[in-house]
Parts: structure tokens; C-alpha cells; sequence
């Protein structure tokens, strides 16, 4: 997620008001692309933060200049570090992946409902990525590898406009070698030096394994390639209701009140941003929404 407002109105870090940021420090940071850095935070006080659940998102906050909803994309094992991956989109943001170790950000949260682990557990599990959407389901890829035995089949697809637009990929290339899982890359377009796939990630469900009587699909990604990606499944005989999307949109409060980010008749950082496609698919033919 990136969506971005300014900062809110009487804000102030370690205050009582739900809109004040608590102060985390950066304590790693990677590049991961020319315009998308992942920040390690650790709270500044010796409290532990609350936990969250892989899916959820926090509020950014760049010091004098703003806040911006994204996702969480570390694991659940840390208690105190929480893990973000940001791409540059604006003036928040900008700041944010300029961010160095040392700095201190403040968060808010964590918010949202996440992926439904439990309901995938037995079954075979479908990641289908777009672009920067596999930051907000690293967390679940972290999960299932550590309860390998709950799961069947885990299939992951991941797409990305170019070569250079894949993030984590060191760690893509070590999952790509294990056998207890299949992790399919692929990119718009490529110079001669890619030796992979070429296409966009939908074109890639039709070599995905698994069972669609008895499996659960978390999509993430721009909503054009989730749309397209969710009807390749329900064309290969997955129930709408086993399709899980991750909608992003202007998040400001991050708990409900503003109003910002509504969604037909959902609030996005309440009711999601986790909604089965069965709920929302509906909305997303729809104009200007």
C-alpha cells in the first residue's frame, strides 16, 4: 500500500489520541529497487508493540511532512521489529525510502483484516502477485513456511513490469530452489539477458497446480491484474469465495472515521483490505470508484 495524506491535524508522537504516531527507529534498510526501499523499525521505547497478523498495514508517518498507509511485509516471529517495503509515489513517500538507519518514523496501528490463513490450512495455497504486491504477502509466504505440514500444494506466481522491478530477489531465488513449494517469475517485457517468463502473471495460472474444488487463492497487486487473475481462477473452477483480493485506496485515518478510503459499502482499512472477490467483484467494473 502507498496512499498518502498530509499529517494529521494536532498529531504528536507517544500522545493518547489514536491519530499519534509512536516513534520506531530504523534499524536496517535495503534497496530494493531504484525507487523502493524496505525499512527495519523498532519502537524507540522499550514497550512491545502490538502484534499484528500478515496483511495489515500501518500509517507512515515522515516527520513535518505526512503519513502514508503500508502494508506490513516482515514476519510475525519478530515481536518488536515490523518490516516495510516502500516504493517512492509522492512527498511522503519519497521520504520514507530516503529514510536512513538511525531515523525515526512514527507508526500508527497495525490496521485492516488480513489474508485467512486458517481457511487455506488443508488445502492447496495460490499466491498470485502483481508489481509491489508481494510486499503485503511476504508475511503469509513466512507463515506457511514455517507450518509447511498445514498446507498442500503451495503455488506462488509473481509478476513484475521489468527485471528490475523484483524486489527481494536474493530471497526470490532461494525459494525458487525449494521443493516444498513452486514460485513461477515473470515480467512484462525484457532484454535479452532474461532468461525467464514473459507475460503478464495471469497468463501463468493456467500452469498452476492445484485443485480447485479444494483450494484458496490470496491475490494482490494493481486491481486490473487482480480482476483478470481472479476470473483465470473462477475459469479454471475456483469458487469466488475462495479468491481473497487486497484493495488498496487512500487511506487517512486508518480505523474507519474519514471516509476516505470507501469502497461500495466497505471501508477498506476496517472491512479490508483482505475481502473475498465474491464481495467485492461487483465494484470493481465500476467507473470512478
Amino acid at each position: 500500500m502507498g496512499s498518502e495524506t498530509a499529517a494529521p491535524p494536532g498529531s504528536h508522537e507517544g500522545g493518547a489520541s489514536p491519530w499519534a504516531p509512536t516513534p520506531y527507529r530504523v534499524v536496517e534498510r535495503a534497496q530494493e529497487t531504484a525507487d523502493t526501499a524496505t525499512l527495519a523499525l523498532e519502537p524507540v521505547e522499550p514497550a512491545p508493540p502490538p502484534g499484528f497478523v500478515p496483511g495489515q498495514f500501518h500509517m507512515l508517518y515522515a516527520p513535518d511532512i505526512g503519513e502514508a498507509a503500508i502494508s506490513i511485509s516482515g514476519a510475525t516471529s519478530d515481536p518488536r521489529r515490523r518490516v516495510h517495503t516502500i516504493r517512492s509515489a509522492g512527498r511522503v513517500t519519497d521520504a520514507l525510502t530516503k529514510a536512513r538507519v538511525g531515523d525515526v518514523v512514527g507508526v500508527r496501528g497495525p490496521y485492516g483484516r488480513g489474508w485467512p490463513l486458517r481457511e487455506a490450512e488443508g488445502k492447496d495455497l495460490l499466491l498470485v502477485v502483481g508489481g509491489l504486491g508481494l510486499p503485503p504477502l511476504r508475511p503469509v509466504l513466512y507463515e506457511v513456511l514455517a507450518h509447511r505440514d498445514r498446507f498442500r500444494r503451495v503455488e506462488i506466481a509473481y509478476g513484475a513490469r521489468t527485471p528490475k522491478d523484483l524486489v527481494y530477489y536474493d530471497e526470490i531465488q532461494a525459494w525458487r530452489t525449494r521443493k516444498d513449494l513452486r514460485f513461477q517469475v515473470t515480467v512484462d517485457r525484457a532484454g535479452v539477458d532474461w532468461y525467464g517468463d514473459v507475460g503478464i502473471v495471469s497468463q501463468r495460472i493456467p500452469d498452476m497446480r492445484f485443485d480447485p474444488s479444494s483450494a484458496v487463492a490470496f491475490l494482490c497487486g494493481p486491481e486490473i491484474m487482480m480482476r483478470g487473475s481472479a476470473q483465470a481462477l473462477v475459469d479454471r473452477g475456483m469458487s469466488r469465495s475462495s479468491v481473497y483480493v487486497s484493495m488498496e485506496r487512500n487511506m487517512k485515518c486508518g480505523f474507519g472515521q474519514c471516509g476516505h478510503c470507501q469502497f461500495g459499502p466497505f471501508l477498506l482499512c476496517r472491512d479490508g483490505p483482505v475481502l473475498p472477490y465474491a464481495s467485492v467483484e461487483r465494484y470493481f467494473a465500476l467507473r470512478e470508484l
